[in-house]
């Protein structure tokens, strides 16, 4: 597996009082990317094994899952004559069975893509379909600590770790930042802001936020979504006055950071950490001409690795992040073997949007 490091990664020291070990909390991490549509089904394996070897603590997908408007091109391989109605019936439980499982114990955490709303699919259905991940015990349990009433399945939800909150939105169409996920995000971001307990937040949603240098193909599409999705930027801004924030998206198929560090947001409040990780599998995008100068790549399969540092140090941003790439010898030899090796070469080597 090749790595791409774009943070330095220190190993925390330090010397025990009177000459007797005693060590500091430990650093921890966690893993991310999205849209494992086309050769998710190759691509997914290969980056379990990869999340899985790093002893993260879970692993999040940012949506988009299955194609939907079309055959994924691994589905194809191993149903060249299924028909439209057997795809749309077996796309999902599909996703279950080649990206999820391999996954095995570690906790995956799901989000909600655009191409999980091409008809006929719907929210309802991903809710029902993705039951147990989008209720999973942490998730249950922090929405009934948060309000002892609330047993409503969401496609938005978010969950605490070591001090770190983890909130996954929902903006797979323009009309979904409405007034009760809006409130809702208040809420917590209030509440964060006033815990002690609660040292930084990271949140994770498809599409990038508004006004970043992927706004063609972002939040900036429709107007009432550039709208409510600079009101949440405003709002992460003016909770990172006092925590640290981090913003990670997919849905443009190429790897990026600093996302937010451009013109408009430089001059309307200030630059949000924000990443974009689209790369589990669907068809890879051009970058645009603005990603010159910082840690961009596309034609690239794999994932953002996150460490989370301890309490303690205080030296440092709480949480780094570094994409680490999955190459075609990084898949599994029983997905080679299932898919076949002219699949897997198609994958790696084309799959790819000019």
């Amino acid at each position: 597996m090749s790595i791409c490091r774009v943070a330095t990664l220190i190993v925390l020291v330090t010397l025990p009082a009177m000459g007797h070990a005693a060590a500091r909390p430990a650093s921890w991490t966690f893993a991310v990317s999205g849209d494992s549509r086309n050769c998710g089904d190759v691509v997914m394996p290969a980056i379990a094994a990869g999340v899985r070897a790093s002893g993260a603590r879970f692993y999040w997908h940012l949506g988009d899952l299955r194609f939907i408007r079309d055959f994924d091109q691994d589905y194809r391989q191993l149903h060249p004559h299924t028909t439209i109605l057997e795809y749309l019936t077996d796309a999902w439980i599909d996703a279950q069975q080649n990206q999820i499982e391999p996954f095995g114990e570690l906790p995956f955490f799901l989000g909600i893509g655009n191409h999980e709303l091409l008809p006929p699919k719907g929210r309802e259905e991903f809710i029902v379909t993705f039951a147990d991940w989008l209720d999973a015990p942490v998730i249950r349990a922090q929405r009934l600590r948060d309000d002892p009433r609330d047993h409503q399945v969401r496609t938005y939800y978010h969950w605490e770790i070591d001090g770190v909150d983890f909130v996954n939105l929902d903006n797979a169409s323009a009309e979904q930042f409405d007034a009760a996920q809006l409130q809702w995000l208040k809420r917590l971001l209030e509440r964060d802001r006033r815990d002690p307990a609660v040292r930084a937040i990271v949140v994770g949603m498809h599409e990038a936020l508004p006004d970043s240098i992927a706004h063609s193909h972002s939040m900036d599409d429709e107007l009432i979504e550039q709208s409510t999705g600079r009101e949440v930027y405003a709002q992460l801004l003016e909770l990172r006055k006092s925590k640290p924030v981090y913003v990670l998206a997919s849905h443009s198929h190429f790897v990026m950071g600093d996302v937010f560090d451009t013109p408009y947001w430089r001059e309307h409040g200030g630059v949000l950490p924000g990443w974009i990780v689209g790369s589990a599998g669907a068809v890879r995008y051009a970058l645009p001409a603005a990603a010159q100068g910082r840690f961009a790549r596309t034609h690239v399969y794999g994932y953002l690795l996150a460490t989370v540092h301890p309490a303690t140090a205080k030296d440092r941003d709480p949480i780094e992040f570094e994409f680490r790439e999955v190459t075609a010898g990084d898949v599994p030899r029983a997905v080679s073997e299932r898919f076949g090796a002219a699949l897997v070469k198609e994958c790696y080597e084309g799959n790819v949007q000019y």
